[in-house]
């Protein structure tokens, strides 16, 4: 079995989570918030910022010239096709830029975004693909699900359109090659390592959306 094969296995029941997280219902329903879709959005821009840094520190570290292309290549991407979206959306939900600006990273987006640099730094690099997967890969799924049975003239039609793209699959399909290859290189301890990161990235996929959910706030 590929390392992704074992991976999607052990996240199957957390992948149905995630579709059934209210988010996500109604974002296919088409009858989320603007509100909840608005503070998603800008965490989701502080969380692409920090994402593409990941990328580009795990680019550095790849010792090939593909995986290095498809990850610096996939920070780009992160930057730039991802904030013309957030700019649509934010001016046609009407938040200015001040407001965009102004708005802090939450508790979970904070966890997320700096375990992905934790691992982009410290962890083995295989590691550190492997920690970056699930968001390629289960935004991917998700955006498929979600444009199966998206409502007609959902105003969230943009965002689905974006993960359920075929570009974009195509860049989700050469991420999980480059895990699989470097997992099949690796010792037995480094391909748990890659298990345990895949896994923590998944569970914090479900956190950020549930967190976009209940638009999450500092405690203190």
């Amino acid at each position: 079995m590929t390392f992704s094969s074992n991976a999607w296995r052990r996240i199957t029941p957390l992948y149905g989570s995630i579709l059934a997280l209210p988010f996500n219902q109604e974002l296919a329903e088409g009858t989320l918030s603007r509100e909840r879709f608005t503070f998603y959005m800008l965490q989701d821009a502080h969380y692409l910022t920090y994402f593409a840094r990941a990328l580009a520190v795990t680019a550095a570290r790849a010792p090939d010239n593909d995986a290095l292309i498809e990850f610096a290549s996939s920070a780009r991407e992160a930057i730039v096709v991802e904030r013309a979206l957030h700019e649509s959306f934010f001016q046609r939900f009407g938040v200015s830029a001040a407001e965009a600006a102004a708005a802090e990273p939450s508790p979970t987006c904070s966890h997320y975004t700096h375990y992905l640099l934790a691992l982009a730094y410290n962890a083995p690099y295989e590691v550190a693909v492997a920690g970056l997967l699930p968001c390629f890969w289960i935004y991917w799924e998700v955006g498929k699900h979600v444009s199966k049975v998206a409502q007609p003239d959902n105003p969230y039609q943009a965002w689905i359109d974006t993960y359920a793209d075929e570009d974009f699959a195509e860049g989700v399909r050469k991420v999980i090659a480059i895990s699989d290859d470097v997992a099949g290189a690796a010792s037995p301890t480094v391909r748990d390592g890659m298990l345990r990161a895949f896994v923590r990235a998944s569970q914090l996929e479900w956190m950020f959306w549930d967190s976009a959910w209940r638009m999450e706030r500092w405690p203190v």
